[in-house]
């Protein structure tokens, strides 16, 4: 757990942890109760807490103390939050049959990962060097698939063959390592100046007069995420009018597809450091055409299981691919100051296109059927490669200050501290 990139690590992976829990696998157990579809339909709109924690993004910026550490202060607070939503979970014990409380438990955990999210993020935009980046977001995005494949995936089997209490207990033991990381870690003091709470709220509409993050939050942005996204909401309703049963597509899309995404995220964070951001991001463009194209099979209603699963593989690979890349300009386009507000600020406008691409996907597949949609998807993740190319030869990347000076050291250093 030392070194910078160690910590992250581990405060990313814990954070999404209870979110894979609630999203795959208290969704199955649910299910697995009798819960009604339009039930669990219901528990996934607490993670629309995720798209607008913006809102409260500048109070962190602003607050905080100087003494434990500007974030490290919120971190201690969110992290043990998080641990104590997880143990209110534990008396439910037929979760199916306690629907009100487990819902509100769980949005209050929704609140506070998000919430935790922030601080994170601002730490990460002050202590990563320009060459450690793409290494830092690489581990976020790998972070999320980790944490789902953890909570989703292991605590599910641990719930099948012991029951609820030791499930919840793994979950709580898993996040709590967090909470240890958080007491170990040492933010380095603020030099940069604390930004007041008008300051940082202005900085929701001022991080995007920054030469060329209009064009990349409002032109790259929504072009990769919506065609990205619109095709990835066609796969569950495809692999459900081909044939395969509920519980096979819970553990393909929710466990299978994640380990290599894992990977993927890492490759990709090491590729941004050693090709830049535009190599990277044409290899999540081709990598997400070839991809989309192995998916039209399954939308012509043949998914053939090996095949399908290969496919779906090589979809989130490249899906994860491009989303480090953007996570990379997004943390570019952060100032240190207001890091917080300006990375979760430009993070969140991708969420809400990825949330409106899987609507509009749908909607438009009813209309045209799947192969036309993942046509126009691949047609708009081109022209968002395509965008983001020239964004980059125009406005290339400057490295800006770097609020800690330590953190200015090769990322080939941070790597080793990982190990």
């Amino acid at each position: 757990m030392r070194g910078r990139l160690g910590t992250l690590t581990a405060l990313y992976v814990t954070q999404y942890l209870g979110v894979g829990f609630i999203t795959v696998g208290l969704t199955a157990i649910l299910r697995d109760g009798g819960t009604s579809l339009d039930t669990l339909a219901l528990l996934q709109i607490v993670g629309l807490i995720w798209p607008i924690k913006f809102l409260w993004a500048p109070i962190l910026d602003r607050y905080g103390s100087r003494h434990r550490g500007h974030y490290r202060s919120w971190l201690l607070v969110l992290q043990s939050a998080l641990v104590l939503a997880l143990l209110a979970l534990l008396p439910f014990t037929d979760p199916a049959n306690a629907l009100g409380p487990i819902v509100a438990i769980c949005a209050a955990y929704v609140f506070f990962s998000a919430t935790q999210d922030i601080a994170v993020d601002a730490v990460a935009v002050r202590m990563l060097a320009e060459s450690a980046r793409g290494t830092g977001n690489g581990i976020q995005v790998a972070a999320s698939y980790l944490g789902n494949l953890l909570g989703g995936g292991a605590c599910v089997l641990v719930y099948d063959r012991f029951g609820w209490a030791p499930a919840i207990g793994l979950l709580v033991a898993m996040t709590a390592v967090g909470l240890l990381v958080v007491w170990r870690f040492r933010e380095p003091p603020r030099t940069d100046r604390v930004a007041r709470v008008g300051t940082a709220y202005r900085a929701l509409l001022s991080v995007f007069s920054q030469p060329g993050c209009r064009w990349w939050t409002f032109g790259v942005v929504p072009l990769v995420y919506v065609g990205a996204g619109m095709a990835y909401s066609l796969v569950t309703p495809a692999l459900v009018d081909a044939g395969w049963s509920l519980g096979r597509i819970g553990v393909v899309t929710g466990v299978v597809t994640s380990a290599p995404a894992i990977v993927a995220g890492l490759v990709a964070g090491f590729g941004v450091s050693r090709f830049g951001r535009s190599g990277v991001l044409v290899v999540g463009g081709v990598t997400l055409t070839v991809s989309t194209l192995l998916l039209l099979p399954l939308m012509n209603g043949r998914a053939p299981v090996a095949g399908t699963v290969a496919a779906l593989c090589c979809f989130m690979v490249a899906y994860t691919v491009a989303n480090v890349v953007l996570y990379t300009v997004n943390m570019d386009y952060s100032r240190p100051d207001t890091g917080g507000t300006d990375f979760t600020v430009l993070s969140s406008f991708g969420l809400i296109c990825s949330f409106v691409a899987g609507s509009v996907g749908l909607a438009a597949a009813a209309r045209v059927g799947y192969p036309a949609v993942a046509v126009a998807a691949i047609v708009l993740v081109a022209a968002g490669v395509a965008l983001g190319l020239a964004h980059q030869r125009r406005f290339p990347h400057q490295p800006g200050p770097v609020a800690d000076p330590a953190a200015a050291q090769p990322t080939t250093e941070a790597v080793r501290a990982v190990a």
